[in-house]
């Protein structure tokens, strides 16, 4: 047979209907018939194109609130017949079934539902389609003979073909777009899966065999260094704000590691805005590890003393910020010899967005939506050679009210402050960590250390100008408890007036001891926050 194929039928059901009617017209100036159902239909023939209905094409109603129209012989006969096959000529003849020569379908948007606030169950479970992936999956096993689009971005490719081919396709079109239809009823049938076990399996979080759904959403540069190929996949059940998903108001394409820094500042202001659900909160990352942070009452305060926890780590950071950037903050951003990478945050007024492109013709402005708790998966993911390792996510909220007096004083308000603030810090710190701070600001931290020791110096060193102007309480926060209190001593030495960490070693007693022979406030959370 030809590799050409005149389109002479076409059977289109999409939920998308961006751009539909302008199809629907191209493929009826080519003398094709339209074979339709429901709200296509009903769209269609208020455009004034002559339409079949599924009902009319079947000999069968359309039933079960709309579950059953499509999944009939006549339907699935006319795409998977083959045309070269006698057998299957004579078959087709016999049984009345007409030739399908494209299908037009895109899918109920069970992604887009799930992704919802609160959705029900019910409401969910009523986006899963079924005909449509059936009709997908035999137009394109039968891709000799027909054409299956799935996806409005098609169509102008589409169009051209039947231009340029005087109303057939070809083999390579057919070929092509059959691969991409395969590749769209695995990605939605594994999001499906993955919504269902996580619903349904709550109980089993780890299920045996790990289906989960990605799709390509941007093609990079280059991964962490430019001899590395990468791209960056979202989830499409995914809610709230996300770097991915934000929109790029300036500057040029976010890089590799611009997205894993950007997330990760990003998942810093969440959490700092769920313990201080009320204050203004900014930090500035390096290398995924906070340099600068602070919440206060005003934005502009919050970013200033961010800025100021590491003026020289802060040079070419990513800043995040939960808030609205404002004029006077885009400002105090702009002024000086600073220099950003990427700003993320709700939004930008106007002036702000002003202010901020004309200063840096590169840097990427996103603006994510308002903020919230971290959102995403309940679990996270980090490939290994030969699999993956699968975790829960870090989702324990701290609290001023959660931590246990250990030793030395009782702290007071603005102590616990400091405490929750540092403790949520320290949280997205690489492991061992150890930070410095007082009155909602970070001064120095060390991170990434072999021994906590050294991270305690680290984080000294950092701070230290800081702490030698400071007449009021510093505070410190570890991700792990101190195994020796050697590492409490050099914070103590340095001015340190309270210590916070998880608690759990053999030898806390010593750093009790240490704390209260020093008056040094010694607080415990009960929780370890290693972040490898």
């Amino acid at each position: 047979m030809s590799h050409l194929v005149p389109v002479r039928r076409a059977l289109i059901s999409v939920s998308d209907k961006t751009d539909i009617v302008a199809f629907a017209r191209v493929l009826v100036e080519h003398g094709v018939e339209i074979v339709s159902t429901g709200g296509t239909a009903v769209a269609l023939t208020a455009a004034g194109i002559a339409v079949r209905s599924i009902d009319q094409f079947t000999g069968f109603p359309e039933m079960l609130d709309g579950r059953v129209k499509t999944l009939h012989p006549k339907v699935h006969g006319g795409l998977l017949g083959r045309r070269q096959i006698d057998s299957h000529l004579e078959a087709m003849r016999a049984h009345g079934i007409e030739m399908i020569d494209l299908v037009c379908v895109n899918l109920y948007p069970f992604e887009r539902t799930v992704r919802e606030d609160g959705v029900a169950e019910e409401h969910a479970i009523e986006q899963i389609d079924i005909g449509g992936p059936s009709m997908l999956r035999s137009a394109a096993k039968n891709f000799e003979s027909v054409l299956v689009v799935t996806n409005p971005s098609q169509y102008d490719r589409v169009a051209s073909e039947l231009k340029t081919q005087d109303g057939s396709t070809s083999l390579a079109l057919r070929r092509e777009f059959a691969a991409l239809t395969f590749a769209r009823t695995a990605e939605y049938d594994t999001t499906i899966a993955a919504w269902m076990a996580r619903r349904m399996l709550g109980h089993e979080r780890f299920p045996p065999v790990l289906r989960q759904g990605f799709t390509r959403h941007l093609d990079l540069r280059y991964g962490e260094n430019p001899h590395q190929l990468a791209a960056a996949y979202s989830d499409p059940t995914a809610s709230g704000p996300s770097v991915l998903n934000a929109d790029l108001l300036h500057g040029k394409p976010l890089s590799y590691n611009n997205l894993l820094d950007a997330a990760a500042a990003l998942e810093l202001v969440q959490d700092l805005s769920e313990t201080f659900p009320t204050s203004a909160a900014a930090a500035i990352l390096k290398h995924t590890n906070p340099c600068g942070c602070a919440v206060a009452g005003s934005l502009l305060e919050a970013f200033d003393r961010a800025y100021a926890g590491d003026t020289l780590a802060a040079y070419g950071g990513i800043l995040a910020c939960n808030r609205v950037i404002d004029a006077a903050t885009a400002a105090s951003i702009a002024a000086g010899e600073k220099f950003l990478e990427v700003i993320v945050a709700e939004g930008y007024t106007p002036e702000a967005l002003a202010i901020l492109s004309q200063r840096w013709k590169l840097v990427r402005l996103l603006a994510v939506g308002a903020i919230k708790s971290a959102a995403g998966r309940p679990t996270a993911w980090r490939s290994i050679p030969g699999g993956m390792l699968v975790q829960d996510q870090d989702r324990l909220p701290v609290s001023l009210d959660g931590f246990q007096h250990a030793a030395g004083p009782a702290p007071d308000r603005a102590a616990l402050a400091d405490a929750a603030m540092l403790t949520i810090v320290v949280k997205h710190l690489k492991s061992n960590a150890v930070c410095i701070g007082r009155a909602g600001e970070l001064w120095g931290a060390g991170a990434g250390q072999m021994d906590r020791v050294a991270s305690c110096r680290i984080a000294v060193e950092k701070a230290s100008a800081r702490m030698q102007h400071s007449d009021g309480q510093i505070v410190a926060a570890g991700d792990a408890f101190f195994p020796f209190a050697d590492g409490p001593k050099l914070l103590i030495d340095a001015g340190v007036r309270c210590i916070v960490h998880p608690g759990g070693s053999k030898r806390d007693q010593e750093t009790f001891d240490l704390c209260n022979q020093h008056a040094v406030t010694c607080l415990t959370t009960g929780t370890r926050r290693f972040r490898h």
